[in-house]
């Protein structure tokens, strides 16, 4: 059974006196991403009773929830109209809600070809650092002039205002899933997936464990059968993919601290200290390391990409430094949706 309330205005209430106040919140939801990023110290605010699908019209692939609305609840929705999120948002945990999955901006496996979270949002309401509870964008793809302040929302870990409401665009599930693992060097399936990327196979999922390459192809029925009657290999359970997106395959299960690197696609396989897991096709790859925070980011600097640290007290910067203009944007975009710097103060780097 879903529940729906508004809890809007006792939101609104609370950031209002922490603004009178100047006392920092901590905005939370099911707290299942709470271990990314800084400590934040503050007041909890916590998003998880306003809650609820607003509107839902499958006809016209858009929908419109709140932002303390379970993922689960909201993904479940979806599946019984045959429909999706086509950036698979990693759950990471119970009770993840929409709220944290904007926030967060984490996407799946399937985010190459799809794309990622902020491309699917469309409209959201925000309650700013000036006390007022606002609405930015809509719930149709269009063409903005200006910046678009709903997609900003992604990946701000709540630190630019509280999102209380998103409308997203979702599409039909495929009509065909096939999985495939294949033997083979992760140089020579890096160079086979830049091969087949110039070609039209239906790949929605790739990734290589040191040992094989795994794909996911998806689509009409003629392409995906000829496009693994091509490649071979053998068939591969397709909860692979979904033990990858919530980090469960073994290689998480290492002690050691995890780091997510993000890398352009042509990067070859780095020298890196540690264990390695590649993932959307070479662009995001995992690595399980106790090397020092300091090493780790220098090397993927130097190819063009940049790291982040996904466990909780292995370094005080679990985000990449900034350099000087991208931090001073940082503390404009701040200084004016937060001037008080009420919202999750430090989450993501120190200086803001």
């Amino acid at each position: 059974m879903t529940v729906s309330f508004d809890d809007s205005q006792q939101l609104l209430e609370q950031v209002n006196q922490a603004l009178a106040s100047n006392i920092p919140l901590r905005i939370q939801g099911g707290g299942s991403k709470a271990f990314l990023g800084r400590e934040v110290q503050g007041t909890l605010l916590d998003t998880r009773a306003h809650r609820g699908i607003v509107t839902y019209d499958p006809t016209e692939l858009v929908v419109s929830v709140r932002a303390g609305t379970p993922l689960a609840e909201l993904e479940a929705a979806l599946d019984e109209a045959n429909q999706m999120l086509p950036c698979e948002p990693p759950h990471l945990g119970e009770g993840a809600t929409v709220g944290g999955m904007i926030a967060a901006g984490l996407s799946g496996p399937r985010r190459p070809w799809s794309g990622s979270v902020r491309d699917f949002v469309l409209g959201t309401r925000v309650i700013t650092g000036l006390g007022k509870h606002l609405r930015f964008g809509g719930e149709v793809m269009k063409n903005v002039a200006g910046y678009d302040l709903s997609r900003l929302m992604a990946g701000s870990f709540g630190c630019l205002g509280v999102i209380t409401e998103v409308s997203l665009k979702v599409l039909p599930k495929p009509r065909l899933c096939r999985s495939l693992r294949v033997e083979m060097p992760v140089e020579r399936a890096l160079l086979k997936l830049a091969e087949w990327g110039q070609q039209p196979v239906p790949i929605t999922a790739a990734s290589h464990d040191g040992q094989a390459l795994h794909l996911r192809l998806e689509g009409g029925e003629g392409s995906v059968n000829a496009a693994c009657d091509r490649i071979g290999g053998e068939t591969l359970d397709v909860g692979y993919w979904n033990e990858l997106r919530e980090q469960r395959l073994g290689f998480f299960g290492d002690a050691r601290p995890l780091w997510r690197l993000s890398l352009p696609t042509d990067t070859p396989v780095l020298a890196l200290p540690g264990e390695q897991l590649i993932d959307w096709a070479g662009a995001q790859r995992w690595l399980k390391s106790d090397a020092d925070a300091q090493t780790i980011p220098a090397i993927v600097s130097e190819v063009g990409g940049h790291a982040i640290c996904f466990t909780a007290g292995a370094t005080t910067s679990p985000f990449q430094p900034l350099g000087e203009p991208l931090l001073r944007y940082h503390r404009q975009l701040k200084t004016a949706l937060d001037p008080q710097g009420v919202f999750n103060p430090g989450r993501m780097y120190s200086e803001v």
